[in-house]
């Protein structure tokens, strides 16, 4: 019997060796897997990092295009306007012309103003606006010199006269305004 007790103590230190060294190599390949799992967060975590830097890149991009999209759009508005409106002031000088014209019919003279009046409300509401000249000082980007005049009651590069008025869509000029200005 001691032999067999002897055989079992054996085993029982065999098999606790056994599970002490599985054991230990258990907490090895623990350590190894946690290793492993920390590598592979580290990776992951790059690559996340990689797409949200990317994501912002072309979330910039993008709200830049919309930007980018919405001034060409007003710049094309303000383009084809002003283009239409640079060819109906001709017609609104020559509305001007006839309302000053002397003329012995009232009622003719009434009706071209009452023209004038709505074509002059139609191209207000398209932002137009009259460039202001008289008694201004001449500005190269507003006014065209066509004559000057020494006159010492005005201010040197003063605007005299308006033959022809100006015009502004934004700050885009339509038409400059052609005037006489004092030296």
């Amino acid at each position: 019997m001691e032999s067999k007790n002897s055989e079992q103590s054996n085993l029982d230190v065999n098999n606790i060796e056994n599970t002490e060294e599985n054991n230990a190599e258990q907490v090895l390949d623990k350590d190894e897997i946690i290793e492993k799992l920390n590598s592979d967060l580290e990776e992951q975590t790059k690559k996340s990092d990689e797409y949200l830097d990317h994501l912002k890149r072309n979330m910039a991009e993008f709200d830049n295009y919309k930007k980018r999209m919405a001034k060409e759009k007003e710049n094309m508005y303000i383009s084809i306007v002003g283009d239409f409106i640079a060819e109906v002031l001709p017609i609104m000088d020559n509305f001007e012309k006839a309302i000053n014209a002397e003329s012995t019919d009232e009622s003719f003279k009434d009706g071209m103003h009452m023209i004038y009046d709505q074509l002059k409300e139609m191209l207000d509401r398209t932002g137009l606006e009259e460039i202001e000249c008289q008694g201004q000082d001449f500005d190269p980007n507003l006014h065209e010199a066509v004559m000057h005049v020494e006159d010492e009651n005005y201010a040197e590069k003063q605007v005299v006269e308006v033959f022809r008025k100006g015009y502004r869509l934004g700050d885009k000029i339509i038409r400059h305004a052609m005037v006489k200005v004092a030296n």
